[in-house]
């Protein structure tokens, strides 16, 4: 999916295909393992994921902390990065090789003081990580690493399927061989 076909799918009344959309879309690609953006870097640009999978990391006390995974159809970057014209706390990183389309910092922000289009994109990938993020920290704070784990389980099937386990121990915020425990008591 692109860009286009994610307004189309999302948005209506669908955005005409011939039409122009009112920011430049450059194509990108990234190999496994490539950073799309460092630690300390100020994000210039946003990201839209056709095919691959990313991680979004940040370290503490020297430890590196998985917060999220994107996979195809989603918009990622630096948010906090992005939006401020900070330098990043974040680093993003590409797990697999990755197909992307890519929107410049500046014409996004033009495009918002003219375009209705622009203004509801912006508006809808805020919400969604907004909700996710909420979700995530809500998490954290009530339920068990246990039921974070069955929780991803039911819920996010691909992270499982695609992400090594010392990944997901990271990103559950538990200890690889705690996770490994967990999981020989949900199989027994």
């Amino acid at each position: 999916m692109t860009i286009l076909q994610y307004i189309n799918s999302n948005f209506d009344p669908v955005f005409e295909s011939n039409a122009d959309l009112p920011f430049t879309v450059t194509k990108g690609e990234f190999e496994k393992g490539e950073i799309i953006t460092s630690y300390g870097k100020i994000e210039q640009k946003a990201y839209f994921l056709i095919n691959g999978l990313v991680e979004v990391t940040m370290l503490h006390e020297l430890d590196e902390k998985i917060l999220d995974f994107f996979f195809p159809n989603s918009f990622f970057c630096s948010y906090t990065s992005f939006l401020l014209q900070q330098p990043s706390d974040v680093q993003i990183a590409a797990l697999t090789s990755c197909e992307l389309e890519i929107i410049n910092y500046t014409e996004l922000q033009n495009a918002y003081k003219t375009s209705l289009l622009a203004n509801q994109l912006g508006r809808v990938v805020t919400e969604n990580l907004y909700i996710n993020k909420t979700n995530r920290e809500k998490d954290f704070l009530t339920k068990s690493a246990e039921e974070r784990y069955i929780e991803l389980l039911s819920n996010r099937e691909d992270i499982i399927k695609m992400i090594p386990v010392n990944k997901i121990a990271k990103y559950l915020g538990i200890h690889p061989d705690s996770l490994s425990r967990i999981r020989k008591k949900i199989i027994s």
